[in-house]
C-alpha cells in the first residue's frame, strides 16, 4: 500500500507540473503577439514664398523687415487711429518683438539686416498649408522720428505657384513722437540718437500719412538732416511670390 500511494503521488505531482508549464508557455506566447501596426501620419504640406522689398527713397535706410502671418481680424495699424504701443517700438525704433507677439500673430520672418537706399532684400518662408492666411510687411524709416512703411492683410491663400503680387507703399506717421528732427531723438545713421520712448509727444495721438521731414536745408534748424534725407510716396516696393 505505501508503494501504491507514493506512485500515485508522484503521478499527480507530474501532472499539476506539466499543466503548470502549459500555461506558461501559453503566456509566453500571448506576450510575443506583435501590437497592430499603427497608420503613418499624413505628410505635412507647405507653401514656400519670397517677399522682396526694394528700397525707393534717396537716403532712409529703412530698418530689417518684418513678415508676419497673421488671422483675418488682425490689423496692425489704422490711419486715424491710436498707434498701439507694439507699432509705436516699431516706428519709433525699428523694434518688432512686440508685433510679432500680438495675438492673431501666428508666425513672424525677420529680414537680414537694414535695407539701404536703392538696395533690396529678399525674405524665404515656408508656412504649413493648414496656417497659410494673411501677410503683413512692415519696417521703419530709420532717419525719422516715428515713420514707417508696409501693407497688411495680403491673401496668401489662393496665391498659385509662381504667381507674384506687387504693392508700392507710402510712409506712415505713427503719430506718437513729435517730427522734430533733431539730434538724439531718431535711430538711423543721420543721428544715432533713441529709439522707442514711452512718452507720446506727437502733434496728433494717430496713424496718418507721413508729411515728410523739413530739414536743416529747408530752414529747420535744430535738425540733424538734411534734403538728402527727404522722401515721396512711395518709399518702397513689395513682391510677394509663391515659389513652390
Amino acid at each position: 500500500m505505501t508503494i501504491t500511494t507514493r506512485f500515485n503521488s508522484t503521478r499527480i505531482k507530474l501532472t499539476l507540473l506539466a499543466s503548470a508549464t502549459l500555461m506558461l508557455a501559453a503566456c509566453s506566447d500571448n506576450d510575443n503577439t506583435p501590437p497592430p501596426e499603427m497608420p503613418e501620419p499624413p505628410a505635412v504640406v507647405t507653401k514656400n514664398f519670397e517677399v522682396t522689398i526694394t528700397n525707393l527713397t534717396a537716403n532712409q535706410p529703412l530698418s530689417p523687415v518684418a513678415t508676419l502671418q497673421h488671422n483675418d481680424d488682425v490689423q496692425l495699424w489704422m490711419a486715424g487711429e491710436m498707434a498701439s504701443v507694439a507699432l509705436e517700438k516699431l516706428a519709433e525704433g525699428g523694434d518688432t518683438s512686440d508685433l510679432s507677439e500680438l495675438q492673431g500673430v501666428t508666425g513672424t520672418v525677420s529680414g537680414s539686416g537694414a535695407v539701404g537706399p536703392g538696395a533690396t532684400d529678399t525674405i524665404s518662408m515656408e508656412i504649413p498649408e493648414a496656417r497659410v492666411a494673411n501677410l503683413a510687411v512692415i519696417t521703419m524709416l530709420v532717419n525719422t522720428n516715428d515713420a514707417f512703411t508696409g501693407v497688411q492683410g495680403i491673401d496668401l491663400t489662393d496665391l498659385a505657384i509662381d504667381e507674384s503680387m506687387s504693392y508700392r507703399t507710402m510712409a506712415y506717421d505713427a503719430g506718437t513722437e513729435a517730427n522734430s528732427e533733431a539730434k538724439g531723438t531718431m535711430p538711423g545713421p543721420a543721428d544715432g540718437g533713441e529709439g522707442f520712448n514711452a512718452s507720446r509727444e506727437g502733434d496728433v495721438d494717430r496713424v496718418h500719412i507721413h508729411p515728410g521731414v523739413i530739414s536743416m536745408d529747408d530752414g529747420l534748424m535744430d535738425s540733424v538732416l538734411s534734403a538728402s534725407h527727404r522722401f515721396d510716396n512711395p518709399v518702397a516696393m513689395i513682391t510677394i511670390t509663391r515659389t513652390k
